[in-house]
């Protein structure tokens, strides 16, 4: 089977882009209408905290109650938002990278939070839900795991995530405790302070976005494999417990530097969406993987990495945003493929990595799609520009 997926960022894209802006016709929200999901043009809208509603001849009046209930009924039937998925974000370094060059470095240097997802921001200050890998720890402690990388970050980097309008993390991965168990409840504490929301592990996530009820779960493949799919199946079952409309299942799996799925990765996530998943995200290769549309529903094998502080100057600095719109009439959800793969760089300069991903533009754009392309067509997979 060969599916279409909707790309931006090519040469074509943008002209048509700046046409339609020269027009007056550009949306201000990538991928949506300038007016709120499931509202038309001439839709009642809020202003003060005033239903307000069109009377002909005299603009907007505000609403009785019996037009505000039938306003309120609208939004409930019909309603829709727009999640927008990055890979592995290290925001911090080990202590044995260069103090020059690391991510420390760069932040002492710059002083702001808000320079690290500044590349990013017409993306993930304009959608309904920002979500990550978090690969890495917030915490002051000083004993590190013993192995090759143990990454941490100053518990004020969470700042990073507010500031990047980053809503949810995932934190099941082989980095989340890597100065001890106690650094991982470390970050986990930040995060609440800070108002970040995450899942992974044994906690699910039941976020209400646009009056949708969304679930996430993390599941660690690494150190289990194909076992792990008895806590995914659980976590699956206690969100569809929970109400959850929408379903967006969270792995972090895979070989390093493999540009194409493992036999595990494809069988967890088929399981996934057999059992009520509705979008599956992966990451682990800090590489692009393929994209497969299986039962309808899409599966990101790799998202590659992100804000990544784990290497000065990767030789691969290729990567994604995957992003997509999910819509619920009378409370089902609807079968479409409002979708969007947007292709960027970890860096903005390709002489270093500078720690600020940025959206890719005329010929790189080009060919970060042709290369998920390449990966996505043994899965059955094309990706289109449109």
């Amino acid at each position: 089977m060969v599916i279409a997926i909707k790309v931006r960022g090519t040469a074509g894209d943008q002209a048509q882009g700046a046409a339609a802006q020269a027009e007056g016709e550009a949306s201000d929200q990538p991928g949506q209408a300038e007016t709120s999901p499931g509202e038309s043009q001439d839709a009642a809208g809020e202003e003060d905290g005033l239903y307000l509603g069109p009377r002909e001849g005299n603009g907007y009046e505000p609403m009785t109650e019996e037009e505000k209930a039938a306003w309120e009924e609208k939004r409930r039937v019909s309603a829709s938002f727009t999640v927008s998925a990055a890979g592995d974000c290290t925001l911090g370094t080990d202590e044995h990278f260069s103090k020059n060059t690391s991510f420390v470095a760069k932040y002492d240097e710059v002083q702001d939070p808000s320079y690290f997802f500044a590349g990013v921001q017409s993306v993930f200050g304009q959608d309904d839900l920002t979500i990550v890998n978090l690969e890495g720890t917030f915490t002051e402690l000083t004993s590190r795991a013993d192995k090759q990388y143990a990454f941490k970050g100053d518990p004020s980097y969470v700042e990073i995530l507010t500031s990047g309008s980053v809503e949810a993390v995932n934190v099941a991965n082989n980095h989340s405790k890597d100065y001890g168990t106690e650094s991982y409840y470390d970050t986990l504490d930040v995060l609440r302070g800070a108002g970040v929301k995450y899942f992974g592990y044994g906690t699910t996530l039941l976020m209400e976005v646009n009056g949708i009820q969304v679930g996430m779960l993390g599941t660690y493949e690494l150190a289990q494999g194909i076992e792990c799919k008895e806590d995914l199946l659980a976590g699956l079952q206690s969100l569809k417990d929970q109400g959850a409309q929408v379903i967006i299942a969270s792995f972090h799996w895979g070989v390093e530097r493999e540009h194409y799925p493992t036999d595990v990765q494809v069988e967890l996530a088929h399981l996934a969406i057999d059992n009520g998943a509705d979008l599956v995200l992966g990451h682990h290769p800090h590489v692009l993987q393929g994209i497969e549309k299986y039962k309808g529903k899409y599966i990101a094998y790799s998202l590659g990495n992100f804000c990544f502080g784990g290497n000065k100057n990767p030789s691969d600095k290729d990567t994604m945003i995957f992003q997509q719109t999910f819509t619920l009439k009378d409370g089902e959800l609807q079968v479409d493929d409002n979708i969007e793969v947007i292709p960027c760089t970890l860096s903005s300069t390709d002489a270093r990595n500078d720690y600020q991903p940025t959206l890719a533009e005329g010929e790189r754009a080009d060919e970060i799609l042709e290369r998920i392309q390449e990966y996505s067509s043994e899965l059955g997979t094309e990706n289109q520009a449109a």
